[in-house]
């Protein structure tokens, strides 16, 4: 199988690893399409449901545009234009408790916006520009509390609900992991996916070239590997992590969803069950919503970052999938 290549804004080459070894059978697809995005080149990579008003945003790694798609919609609008303050990409979202949506730009760092007017509300940059950064992935604690994955260092920021309030401010490693994750050959991704426990005793974040998961205990700051059984996460970029230690990941050069049992402590986790699907086009990262599980299809082999381009991209969409 031909190797593929996330091709940064930067012109730097992210190694991403091509296939993906479990221990389970793929289950029977069961993948429809939600909603559409508008455009011929929007290539999405983030996703985020607001639990309050059922409203799903999307964002644009092409260009930074961020879509809404209100509930029971088939297709998104644009909520946030390309460029907007500065924006260049757009790949971590989320919506936290009080339906403020976070947005990282991988070039730059985290913003936060009002999702009833658009008005951004604070903003969090990376110190030390010249460093080669990658900010992508975020997760918010039950306190409020941020935490963004840097792929190129390594690292995991953190933004206090304190710093919120202040408005601005740079964006500094709460956790530096660059000591613990297995090495890669040199220009690959580490950090990816995170997300938290939801009663905020830990963090979990995944290393797609290793395949491996790693834990950080709030409350010690220790740091430790999570014991896999039945296969790996290779690929894995996004994850969720549900009530009762459910964890879903989106594989994305495999085509692949992924669902574990995680022990009550987080340190274990079992692999249930995984469904791979052509149809998934690169699927980036997932979002739970009652009776189903939203996934990115970012298509990005087909004239996106990926390369070799395998093609001309069909209508951009997040798909629905259910059973997972």
């Amino acid at each position: 199988m031909r190797k593929l290549s996330y091709v940064l804004p930067t012109a730097a080459l992210l190694a991403l690893a091509t296939a993906l070894t479990t221990g389970a059978a793929p289950g029977p697809a069961r993948v429809s399409t939600a909603f559409t995005l508008p455009g011929a080149k929007v290539y999405p990579e983030g996703i985020a449901a607001d639990s309050r008003t059922g409203t799903v945003y999307v964002g644009s790694y092409a260009d930074g545009t961020v879509y809404r798609a209100r509930p029971g919609a088939r297709a998104a609008e644009v909520f946030l234009p390309s460029g907007t303050d500065g924006r260049h990409t757009a790949n971590g979202l989320r919506v936290d408790a009080r339906g403020r949506l976070w947005v990282t730009d991988s070039t730059a760092g985290v913003a936060v916006y009002d999702t009833a007017t658009g008005e951004r509300l604070a903003h969090f940059e990376v110190a030390d520009t010249a460093t080669p950064h990658f900010v992508n992935d975020l997760t918010i604690t039950p306190d409020g509390t941020a935490y963004l994955t840097d792929s190129f260092r390594a690292v995991i920021y953190r933004v206090t609900p304190a710093q919120l309030r202040a408005g601005s401010g740079t964006l500094t490693a709460a956790y530096d992991l660059s000591g613990q994750i297995t090495p890669g050959p040199p220009g690959s991704v580490s950090l990816n996916g995170i997300t938290a426990d939801p009663a905020g005793r830990y963090l979990l974040t995944v290393d797609m070239t290793a395949g491996e998961l790693h834990r950080v205990d709030l409350a010690t700051g220790a740091l430790s590997r999570v014991t896999l059984t039945g296969g790996d996460l290779k690929a894995a970029d996004g994850l969720d992590l549900a009530p009762g230690g459910t964890l879903r990941a989106a594989h994305n050069t495999s085509n692949t969803l992924t669902r574990w049992q995680l022990t009550p402590d987080g340190t274990r986790a079992r692999l249930l069950h995984t469904l791979t699907d052509p149809d998934l086009q690169i699927p980036t990262t997932l979002a739970r919503t009652p009776g189903r599980t939203l996934v990115v299809r970012s298509q990005f082999d087909k004239g996106g970052p990926l390369t070799p381009s395998t093609g001309t991209p069909t209508t951009f969409s997040v798909a629905s999938v259910r059973g997972l």
